[in-house]
């Protein structure tokens, strides 16, 4: 089943992160990403708030960028197109949306954190791409998914992933919510073999989750009163 779904992720978990930095008054913008069949991305990034020749000199020196060029600059003169081809150690976190088959729609820095709309034909390809990401110590926030169902309009499906889902099942099972503990973070992390970090968060995202659903479920039903 087709997913859409929204990601955040902070920046230095992401390429361009030393850009970003140098320019924190900037707005940047994915226009569009090419990706050859090594899975090295050449996305369009429209750079906006800022000056095209500072851009330039920022991404010299930025080691996740390989090559960029110039494109063209925007009729009101506020912001400038680049094609950049990211460097070899920035490609993990882009190859595990295309390695799990997504594709990027959309993808914009906002508040020192990317957000990132991918789509997947399968909604097993989200998990798969944050566990991916998680393995890598990058700090991923589900936003939302939306799934396509066959002959309906788009509905928000506010589920946790797979990877969320099987750990905090796993926590529930082994004791970890009993008071006291039955099983350590480490020792049920050494289990799931992942680090007790990716974990930690995954659980943390997961009881974020549920606690929204949980507390707006109540507030429908006090409504409905």
């Amino acid at each position: 089943m087709t997913t859409i779904a929204e990601l955040a992720i902070p920046t230095e978990s992401f390429a361009l992160e030393p850009t970003i930095q140098s320019l924190p008054e900037s707005e940047l913008r994915v226009e569009s990403v090419v990706v050859d069949d090594s899975v090295r991305t050449a996305p369009l990034i429209w750079f906006g708030n800022t000056d095209a020749g500072a851009v330039e000199e920022t991404l010299e020196d930025d080691p996740t960028v390989e090559q960029f060029r110039r494109l063209l600059e925007r009729p009101d003169g506020d912001a400038w197109l680049f094609r950049i081809r990211y460097a070899e150690a920035a490609t993990p976190i882009c190859s595990a949306v295309y390695a799990n088959d997504g594709t990027v729609l959309e993808a914009e820095v906002t508040n020192g954190r990317w957000a990132v709309t991918l789509l997947f034909p399968h909604r097993e390809g989200v998990s798969d791409a944050v566990s991916d990401l998680e393995d890598r110590d990058a700090r991923v926030d589900v936003r939302r998914m939306v799934e396509a169902h066959q002959n309906k309009d788009l509905e928000m499906a506010t589920t946790l992933t797979d990877p969320q889902r099987e750990a905090i099942a796993e926590a529930y099972r082994r004791g970890y919510y009993n008071v006291p503990r039955e099983i350590s973070l480490e020792e049920l992390a050494s289990e799931l073999e992942i680090s007790h970090q990716a974990l930690s968060e995954r659980l943390r995202r997961a009881n974020r989750v549920l606690a929204s659903e949980q507390l707006e479920s109540s507030a429908s039903g006090l409504g409905g009163g």
